[in-house]
């Protein structure tokens, strides 16, 4: 699947949900959402996705996520599918108003302010929850309650703060991840406290107030970390630098300057590695009997494997681990993803409409339910296209909705 294809028709994308029995998990939930950039918008994603009806409010202009260059560029077309869009401008009293009468119908209020913003605008859960006592508000934070939750924070932000830089680079040179691991995660985990507070609003009848941290989630996946120096009473060294549990577990140089992983975690995991290779003088090797022995041997074992994997390529290892259960794993870059077979062939990778009526192939999330993945609905909904029809349905008239400027995003969608 090419990442791009010509222009469509809107309806293209929402052949996924025909191969979806059944109405989804969260079918007749509302969800408003007020968030922006990633955190927020993935947690509105995987409520969209598992069959909520989510409204993405966004100021006249558009969720300035749309506009991001560079390593932005696909946040906004990755976080916001199977979203309606409704413009309102907040800073006025008319678009204020429109949005809490939106949130009065809601079930779920996500949001990823500053701190303080929300209060600002009378949108604070206290306040909400006064309008609507079955509302589940989420706030997406950077800290949860504590000295420093005032902080503004960003992805590479705590992954300094929490560990996660220093175990990722080598000594002196922290390295933040390659991807907002974080920020997605953290809406995530905002989503399993929707769903959690969805599931006991069925006994108590009332809503709940869910908050979800970068900071958190990030000491979060550095606590066997942690649990290893609670543990042994040694610190845990970066990944670069770390003596590795099992002896084969490395990235090797094959021939043509092709690079895969590949481990050997377990003795006959070995014993195969050594045959396809044709190495028995290593398996009669009486230093590299265990796997602990391998491990004190680490620093001449790689170097010789290495000498025996030079002389071959992916092509030709590729089947032979896979016969013999072997870990491995080419270095693939993420552009490199979209002619995945793996992913083209389980349905992992389906055509998505963006708002310009071109198609990008997008990954879903990594779920099944009843063997089914949860694919896109709707396309890439354009600033504001659903304006007109959500706030008729709250009982807005025309004059009312021109005056809030509704009559502007009203144009239809193009076809092809």
């Amino acid at each position: 699947m090419t990442p791009h294809s010509s222009t469509t028709s809107a309806s293209s994308s929402s052949s996924t949900s025909s191969r979806q029995p059944g109405a989804l998990p969260l079918a007749g939930i509302r969800v408003i959402e007020l968030s922006h950039m990633v955190m927020g918008p993935t947690c509105g994603m995987i409520l969209g996705d598992l069959g909520a009806e989510v409204i993405k409010v966004e100021p006249p202009r558009g969720d300035s996520t749309r506009r991001l260059l560079g390593t932005g560029a696909g946040f906004f077309r990755t976080f916001n599918r199977n979203k309606k869009s409704v413009a309102l401008d907040l800073d006025s009293e008319a678009g204020l108003a429109a949005l809490k009468q939106l949130v009065d119908s809601a079930d779920v209020f996500v949001e990823n302010f500053k701190p303080g913003r929300m209060a600002s605008l009378g949108l604070d859960y206290a306040t909400l929850r006064e309008r609507n006592p079955k509302l589940i508000y989420v706030s997406h934070k950077g800290f949860l309650n504590g000295p420093y939750e005032h902080r503004l924070a960003l992805d590479e932000v705590v992954q300094m703060m929490a560990g996660l830089a220093y175990m990722t680079g080598p000594v002196g040179r922290p390295l933040r991840a390659g991807s907002s691991v974080n920020d997605i995660m953290g809406g995530m985990f905002g989503a399993i406290g929707v769903l959690a507070a969805l599931h006991e609003r069925h006994a108590s009848g009332r809503g709940k107030e869910v908050q979800s941290a970068l900071f958190e989630n990030c000491v979060l996946l550095c606590a066997q970390h942690m649990q290893q120096f609670a543990a042994t009473g040694v610190a845990a060294a970066p990944m670069p630098e770390r003596i590795s549990a099992w002896a084969v577990y490395d990235v090797f140089t094959l021939a043509h300057g092709e690079q895969m992983f590949i481990a050997a975690t377990g003795d006959a995991q070995w014993r195969a590695l050594c045959a396809i290779l044709e190495r028995d003088d290593l398996l009669a090797d009486a230093r590299l009997a265990t796997n602990n022995d391998r491990v004190l041997a680490r620093g001449w074992l790689l170097q010789t494997l290495g000498e025996s994997l030079s002389r071959l390529d992916g092509a030709t290892l590729v089947p032979l681990f896979e016969r013999n259960h072997i870990p491995f794993a080419s270095i693939t870059k993420p552009e490199e993803l979209f002619e995945d077979p793996h992913l083209n062939a389980s349905g992992g990778l389906v055509p998505l409409t963006l708002e310009d009526g071109s198609e990008t192939a997008m990954p879903l999330l990594p779920i099944s339910i009843d063997g089914a993945r949860l694919g896109p609905r709707r396309p890439i909904a354009r600033i504001g296209e659903h304006t007109v029809d959500v706030l008729r349905e709250l009982g807005f008239d025309d004059a009312r909705i021109a005056e809030l400027g509704g009559d502007m995003q009203a144009r239809p969608r193009a076809a092809a």
